[in-house]
């Protein structure tokens, strides 16, 4: 994998990624930011969300579950020190469909943390606290 990160002015940059996709990162005004796009910690929470989003998506359909939405909400904590390093994550998952098994969500969601997600799993090596929980919806 490979990525660059280009100055653009104050504190925004523009990151591009190996497989030709840009975001701009930006921070707020009293940092020197325009507030014109997420924070490069944000990013991060974006990152683990989409990997384990992903794994957990995918785990399900391959069980040849009927999944029809997949929200992650992610709540995190920062330490009061520089650097400013997460020491809690939590992921919430909130899958919907028809018939779906809390217990098959539950399996996917665990096997996302413990072996799948490699930001996860990289996060919870580093001595981040993460957590998951799940909500099942039926449509």
């Amino acid at each position: 994998m490979q990525a660059t990160i280009k100055w653009v002015d104050g504190v925004m940059f523009v990151g591009e990624s190996g497989s030709g996709h840009a975001v701009v990162m930006d921070g707020p005004p009293d940092h020197g930011g325009r507030n014109l796009g997420p924070r490069p910690m944000e990013m991060i929470l974006i990152g683990l969300g989409g990997c384990s989003s992903f794994d957990v998506v995918q785990i399900l359909q391959k069980g040849r579950n009927d999944i029809v939405n997949c929200v992650t909400e992610i709540e995190a904590e920062r330490v009061d020190a520089v650097p400013s390093v997460f020491s809690k994550i939590h992921l919430h998952f909130i899958i919907s469909g028809k018939g779906l098994k809390e217990s098959v969500v539950e399996r996917a969601v665990k096997l996302s943390a413990e072996k799948y997600c490699s930001a996860s799993i990289m996060l919870g090596n580093a001595g981040v606290e993460i957590t998951h929980d799940f909500e099942v919806i039926e449509v």
